[in-house]
């Protein structure tokens, strides 16, 4: 018998081990496929446990608010990332990890079962932003497969469905409900859509694309919260105002779920702290993916939110838990495609910051942002093949010519 410290922070007597493993990964996300195959591939006779608390095997989030909706050809069966066949990995689904006891190496889980392991792989991602709306099916805080199931059987068929939030989510769920006979309020706190993320000339193009969609537009305004009965939703603006609809979509971005890191001492601020190898301050336990904050070679510490990211750190922490000596290298960028704009993006991007705009015509735009003379963030407007030639520039650091920038890239 052992002791265990719960998220909570007590302790309480833990059960007698069940269970023993090489390598325990925790979430069941793209992360955690990238980690489990990559640990296959490195050390075939590994075993390898996958604790997720999702109702689904691990598959393609990015689908869940693209490809699914605008490709009739690409099914969920095409989203299962085949993790199970790929890693030859245990994957326990419905199960969430209650514990983790550091010092002797096991985790408890939801079903009751304590398991040992060899190292440990925190890959538990993030929860989504959630509002003041009623405990209602027809409320979807989107974030997985579950919930993308869920929207779509309340969208379609001329439905009326809100959705909240202007950033990457809300707008790709705007765009991909609008695109499958859907009547779509997006809310935004930006004046225009995308405002505090673009140039004032790119975001006014951004926001006309979603006009010319049939997308309405409630810009300046947040969702304070709402009612619901049989006939429908109501939606609560902080102005006064009321929204009617059948449905509501929340995609506001997440919370890294840091609870089980901090509750076994691990480092923690915003996101489990890792060094250059992904591992936390205990050189047995890992973190990578959305709750990971690393030391990003060009951009210094911080913590990533996007698929890139997520595939990435998976599979060098895979790597070095089967006994790598790597470091991660890599600095991420996300990308979106909405209605007829494809954007990608390397490191920071926020309209207060200094811009520099390289309007390149063909509705290609290069935009910069710089902080202090060093350029922190490049967008990429329907731009292909040149997140490369992007982190050569973040790279100079202060060294940049600004003026020599239009025409870079």
């Amino acid at each position: 018998m052992t002791d265990t410290t719960t998220p909570d922070g007590d302790v309480t007597a833990a059960a007698p081990v069940t269970e023993a493993f090489d390598h325990v990964v925790v979430g069941g996300g793209m992360t955690a496929d990238a980690a489990a195959t990559a640990i296959h591939e490195a050390d075939p006779e590994a075993t390898v446990l996958v604790v997720s608390d999702d109702v689904d095997e691990p598959y393609t989030r990015p689908a869940l608010s693209k490809k699914l909706w605008i490709d009739p050809d690409y099914t969920e069966a095409d989203n299962d990332l085949g993790t199970r066949e790929a890693s030859g990995a245990e994957i326990r689904l419905r199960t969430s990890v209650t514990a983790v006891d550091r010092e002797h190496r096991t985790v408890t889980t939801s079903d009751g079962r304590t398991v040992s392991w060899g190292r440990l792989l925190l890959a538990t991602g993030g929860s989504p932003t959630r509002l003041d709306l009623p405990e209602d099916d027809r409320v979807v805080h989107f974030r997985t497969a579950a919930d993308y199931r869920r929207l779509r059987a309340l969208s379609g068929d001329g439905r009326r469905v809100v959705v909240v939030g202007g950033g990457y989510i809300g707008t790709e769920l705007a765009a991909a409900l609008v695109q499958n006979d859907t009547r779509v309020t997006l809310v935004t706190p930006d004046d225009v859509l995308g405002g505090s993320v673009f140039p004032a000339a790119v975001a006014a193009r951004f926001q006309a694309a979603f006009e010319e969609a049939g997308v309405t537009l409630v810009t300046g305004r947040r969702v304070e919260g709402g009612t619901a009965s049989e006939a429908g939703l109501v939606v609560r603006l902080d102005d006064g105002s009321t929204l009617d609809a059948d449905a509501v979509a929340v995609g506001l971005g997440i919370t890294p779920s840091t609870e089980l890191a901090e509750a076994a001492g691990l480092e923690v601020e915003d996101g489990v702290v890792v060094d250059a190898s992904l591992r936390t301050s205990d050189p047995d336990v890992f973190a990578a993916g959305d709750v990971a904050s690393y030391p990003d070679r060009i951009l210094g510490r911080r913590r990533v939110e996007h698929v890139d990211n997520a595939k990435e750190q998976g599979a060098l922490v895979g790597r070095v838990m089967a006994g790598s000596a790597e470091e991660y290298d890599h600095t991420p960028y996300y990308y979106s495609k909405v209605l007829d704009i494809s954007y990608e993006a390397v490191g920071t991007l926020d309209a207060s910051l200094e811009t520099v705009v390289d309007d390149e015509g063909d509705e290609s735009t290069v935009v910069y942002y710089l902080t202090d003379g060093a350029v922190v963030g490049v967008l990429l407007w329907n731009v292909e093949d040149a997140r490369d030639a992007a982190r050569a520039v973040l790279a100079e650091g202060t060294a940049v010519d600004r003026d020599g920038l239009v025409g870079r890239i």
